[in-house]
């Protein structure tokens, strides 16, 4: 129903608590003027009202933070610190986090915060606490060792729910293991039909990578690394393409766009720019604490893009629910040929029939098939135009063990050590997800950082984000080296020093029961790109001029430690890391004949 807003749902469920100043006043009033014949006067009453509202939210306050550190108390624990801002409500630290989520580094004050405070503290906006932690031993207790005791939780689930629905990243309890249980037998078994997707799909995109790099015109990588993943999620997921592919590609801001004027936007545009337009605002909701539902009061604001999704999905949905029908009606049996041929939405309409479960289902994988691999993908190839010595060594490798054209396999990509190296070094330092949020079921308490201190209590329904952002970066986890792109970590005595003792230091694909089930499967897909890239293409370097201005880090980062102020780009994440303003590169073709 289209009354059932976001903000029409906030204010039905606050209302009971907004109720009770004014009904303890009216009550008050009745009490005194028929008990003690004292009658007030509706000013009085007004006055009082104005007054008594903020006195009552600052007793309610006060005594839930009285209660946490009496709880803390009580099984010999301590609270975390407080980042404290300078007005009311810490709004100064709101509207910090807002203008950095749109103009600063990505992770900027929560991560700088985390330098001052230690491995976890408490984030206080607008009287509502939440937790925020970097440490390693905590992100373990959350993910495994204390893995009940934390869920996505309520509000979390209330923000995504117009986009991610009751997926398996929008879940909990037993919707999250039925939606489990119905993705993970097709995840468990290597398809030779992967490989075909993903060849076919990177020669598509290299080809169309030569062609605009042969007019000497820079490429925009991130965006046509999206329509890679994109074209093979659907495909791989729905068995239809997208074929956002051959969309013409976007020029430079300082190239004229000889398309502009030819082209009209397909249903394949349209779908992937409405999912990451709607997928943006979820960013948004994210980053403006609970008060987000008041900004949609009169309309929810993704509906307008998840309609177009919808248009979309909805007849592939039913295509595939009646080919299902048909196959009991004859009662047939999937061949082993089909079945290796099967995809993911054939395997989940055999666990159910219900359309909704099945495009939230398809919907969260999608989001896990195409953005989470497009930012990998885009931020490896960043690193390695920034590092040709390591791009040399690197196409060296996939020459020996592939050649200049053959397509890899799934033995090449097991042998081939360093690219493996390469990929984990860019999710190390620009994990796809770089936050990740949890709710607690029940009061419970987290290994202190500080290892001679008491343990940190955190209530019950208390949120508290963790990043693999951050943990990718700390240099007591990685080393004093722990900015530096150097995928030798991974092969050399540090994994023994650093990784192995403390495997949750490294996160990109989450661990313990929510851990990914695609993981494999990104590193297969990632893996097949490169090596396809590499083959096609022997030199790669940014061009600077290209890069939007509004997009260009600001000169004052240059001045400042760790990553950000060696940035080229400036990393950005709605639901997922992406780069502002794309990855404007340009290639040299590989000679023909080359080989190791």
């Amino acid at each position: 129903m289209r009354w059932k807003t976001p903000g029409v749902l906030f204010l039905i469920w606050i209302l009971p608590t907004l109720a009770v100043p004014p009904a303890v006043i009216f009550f008050s009033s009745v009490i005194l003027y028929y008990v003690f014949d004292v009658q007030l006067s509706m000013l009085l009453c007004s006055v009082i009202w104005i007054l008594v509202l903020p006195l009552f939210y600052a007793c309610r306050v006060w005594l839930k933070f009285r209660s946490h550190r009496r709880a803390a108390a009580r099984l010999g624990a301590v609270l975390p610190p407080v980042l404290e801002g300078e007005l009311p409500g810490n709004f100064d630290i709101l509207t910090k986090l807002l203008e950095s989520f749109s103009t600063g580094y990505l992770g900027d004050i929560l991560l700088g915060a985390a330098n001052t405070l230690g491995g976890i503290y408490q984030l206080q906006l607008l009287w509502d606490c939440a937790y925020v932690s970097t440490d390693a031993n905590i992100a373990k207790a959350i993910l495994a060792t204390n893995f009940p005791s934390f869920v996505k939780g309520p509000a979390f689930r209330f923000t995504m729910k117009s986009v991610l629905g009751t997926g398996v990243f929008n879940s909990d309890g037993d919707m999250w293991k039925f939606h489990r249980s119905m993705t993970r037998p097709f995840f468990s078994r290597e398809r030779i039909s992967h490989f075909e997707i993903f060849n076919r799909h990177a020669e598509l995109t290299i080809a169309r990578m030569k062609k605009r790099l042969q007019a000497d015109v820079a490429v925009d990588f991130q965006d046509l690394v999206s329509r890679f993943t994109l074209d093979s999620a659907s495909e791989f997921l729905f068995g239809t393409c997208v074929h956002s592919l051959q969309a013409p590609l976007p020029y430079p801001h300082n190239v004229l766009d000889i398309d502009a004027d030819k082209y009209t936007p397909s249903t394949a545009d349209e779908f992937a720019n409405a999912f990451s337009s709607a997928q943006r605002i979820l960013a948004e909701r994210m980053n403006s604490s609970w008060i987000w539902p008041l900004q949609e009061i009169f309309r929810t604001k993704t509906d307008k893009h998840m309609k177009v999704v919808d248009d979309f999905i909805n007849p592939i949905l039913q295509e595939a629910l009646g080919k299902h029908e048909r196959r009991l009606k004859d009662k047939k049996s999937s061949t082993d040929e089909e079945e290796d041929s099967e995809t993911l939405l054939d395997s989940l309409v055999k666990s159910t029939s219900d359309q909704t479960v099945l495009h939230d289902e398809t919907l969260n994988i999608l989001i896990a098939g195409r953005d989470t691999l497009a930012a990998s993908l885009t931020f490896t190839v960043y690193l390695l135009c920034e590092h040709p010595t390591i791009l040399k060594r690197l196409r060296e490798e996939v020459l020996h063990y592939v050649g200049p054209e053959r397509r890899p396999t799934y033995d090449d990509i097991r042998e081939m050590k360093y690219l493996r190296a390469v990929v984990n070094e860019s999710l190390r330092l620009y994990p796809p997800v770089p936050f990740d949020i949890r709710c607690t079921v029940e009061e419970t308490l987290l290994p202190n950082p500080d290892p001679n201190g008491k343990p940190i209590y955190i209530p019950r329904d208390t949120t508290i984000s963790f990043s693999a952002l951050a943990m990718g970066r700390r240099k007591d986890y990685w080393g004093p080296d722990a900015d530096e792109f150097d995928p030798n970590r991974w092969i050399d005595e540090r994994v023994h020093k650093y990784l192995v003792p403390n495997p949750f230091i490294f996160l990109p694909f989450n661990a313990g029961p929510r851990i990914c089930l695609g993981q494999q499967f990104a590193y297969n897909e990632m893996s097949c790109f490169l090596i396809r890239l590499l083959q096609s293409f022997s030199g790669m370097c940014m061009d600077l001029g290209a890069q939007p201005p509004s997009a260009r880090p600001p000169a004052s980062w240059a001045s400042c430690p760790g990553r950000k102020g060696v940035e080229k780009v400036c990393p950005k994440s709605h639901l997922t890391m992406y780069v502002g303003g794309g990855l404007w590169v340009k290639m040299t073709e590989a000679g023909d004949g080359e080989s190791a």
